[in-house]
């Protein structure tokens, strides 16, 4: 699979856009706050049906305008289609595909899988749970449209849960409702946690691996899948910590409280490594994503490379630029501020290439083979 084309109107500081890209690597040079970023993430937007970065919709919207648009064409396992997404202030998104308007854009996610690799991915280390739970789901729903299905009607009991354990005083508590929402909540939560512990078992298998290609394999890195569910069913775990949510007026343990410890040499990488380990795990993570999409969908994802190089050592950088340069994967868009790096890219790729100078949100393609 490949991004063939992609135009843009009114999309962050993209004034208007109409670019074509090579089907392998394609590279992306200029200062920062010049629109690279900006680029990526409207290629991420019309993968999974928003942004990576921004919060809400309007928030991609240009400012001074009241509208985006964003079309790809793509070569899909042989077959061109058309991806159109339309927002306006006001009214709902819209999201097509070859001019058919999709009814649920969770049938969208998965169709055209995407990984990206950015600074961003650092709240993944730094942040909460919460981010580490939407990386999992973000992956899993890719493969799986009933993982995300799945995950939205457990939210929406969640809510109802956590609504009725504010709502009922002592003596209007009703335990058969609570009960009845439970048996509903312990159901998804298992099918959930069987998912999302498969997930991280097949990516221990093949993080380590992509660690040591960046790192020159000097630590040992892994995941630890932190749940209530690992030790106590679902439907045990709601109706013994009934009287302490009652108490809390929220619902305490679940899947909704999953989490994931990044380790190095069996510590947490948060309190233990550098940057540049931090920096490396992150990278390896995501193509160890990258590789489990691959082999469970059939079809390789694009790969989004955002601004990767920084706080890694000259031996990393070099170690990278030759795994990413190979053809052990698909289309790759890469950005930088250092010309010389994205060169050095260029100078170990032996398929096709384009190369483009990116100055306040214009695009010059420079060079192509």
């Amino acid at each position: 699979m490949y991004l063939k084309r992609l135009t843009a109107i009114n999309f962050k500081s993209i004034n208007q856009l109409d670019i074509e890209f090579d089907n392998k690597i394609n590279c992306f040079v200029g200062n920062n706050g010049q629109g690279k970023t900006n680029m990526l993430d409207a290629i991420y937007f019309l993968s999974m049906c928003k942004s990576s970065l921004s919060s809400t919709d309007l928030q991609v919207i240009r400012h001074g305008q009241d509208f985006f648009v964003l079309q790809g064409f793509y070569s899909r396992q042989g077959v061109d289609e058309s991806i159109y997404c339309g927002l306006k202030q006001g009214e709902g998104k819209i999201f097509k595909r070859n001019g058919k308007a999709y009814e649920r854009l969770a049938d969208h996610i998965g169709f055209l899988p995407v990984v990206m690799v950015s600074p961003a991915d650092n709240e993944l280390v730094e942040g909460s749970g919460e981010e580490r739970r939407k990386y999992m789901n973000g992956v899993i729903s890719q493969i799986d449209h009933i993982y995300l299905d799945e995950v939205l009607r457990y939210n929406r009991l969640l809510a109802q849960r956590n609504s009725l354990l504010k709502t009922y005083s002592r003596t209007a508590f009703s335990y058969d409702l609570i009960e009845a929402i439970d048996i509903q909540l312990a159901e998804y939560a298992s099918v959930i946690h069987s998912k999302r512990k498969a997930f991280v078992e097949q990516l221990i298998e093949i993080l380590q691996e992509y660690y040591n290609k960046v790192s020159g394999g000097q630590e040992k890195v892994s995941l630890s899948y932190k749940s209530h569910l690992n030790d106590t069913p679902a439907e045990t775990l709601f109706r013994e910590n009934i009287e302490k949510d009652r108490v809390l007026q929220y619902t305490s343990v679940g899947i909704h409280r999953d989490d994931l410890t990044l380790l190095i040499d069996g510590y947490p990488i948060r309190n233990e490594g550098s940057q540049g380990q931090q920096k490396t795990y992150l990278i390896a993570l995501k193509l160890a994503q990258f590789d489990f999409i691959s082999k469970v969908a059939g079809i390789k994802p694009l790969l989004l490379l955002d601004d990767i190089f920084d706080k890694l050592d000259t031996g990393r950088v070099h170690r990278l630029i030759d795994m990413v340069a190979n053809d052990g994967f698909g289309q790759i868009f890469i950005t930088d501020t250092n010309k010389n790096r994205l060169e050095e890219v260029l100078a170990k790729v032996t398929s096709g290439y384009r190369f483009f100078r990116v100055d306040n949100s214009e695009f010059e393609l420079v060079e192509s083979r």
